[in-house]
């Protein structure tokens, strides 16, 4: 059984800056690629950034240049540093692998950003 447990999520004002944490724990081993997704009230859940064992990336277009993802393999932790938030980011973010496992979903961590 692997939990994944998403952290630092917050209100933060439009242009400030979170710093999200998923910490990996259970029967963990060393994720091929691991992504950020997030869900707006009444959207999709969708996929925002991603990360593979060799640090290859991926954005999403409507974060790209704003938002970092990083992982630290040997802590089984991914990270997603936003900046220049927008009121539009406003989501549940969750952190799975890429593609995502259903039964690898948390709870996730709320950001709100308020213009």
């Amino acid at each position: 059984q692997v939990q994944l447990v998403e952290s630092g999520g917050g209100l933060v004002q439009a242009g400030g800056s979170l710093r999200l944490s998923c910490a990996a724990s259970g029967r963990t081993r060393v994720f091929n690629a691991l992504g950020w997704y997030r869900q707006a009230p009444g959207k999709q859940r969708d996929l925002v950034a991603a990360i593979t064992s060799d640090g290859d990336t991926y954005y999403a277009d409507s974060v790209k240049g704003r938002f970092t993802i990083s992982r630290d393999n040997a802590k089984n932790t991914v990270y997603l540093q936003m900046s220049s938030l927008k009121p539009e980011d406003t989501a549940v973010y969750y952190c799975n692998t890429h593609p995502p496992r259903w039964d690898y979903w948390g709870q996730g961590t709320q950001v709100t950003v308020s213009s």
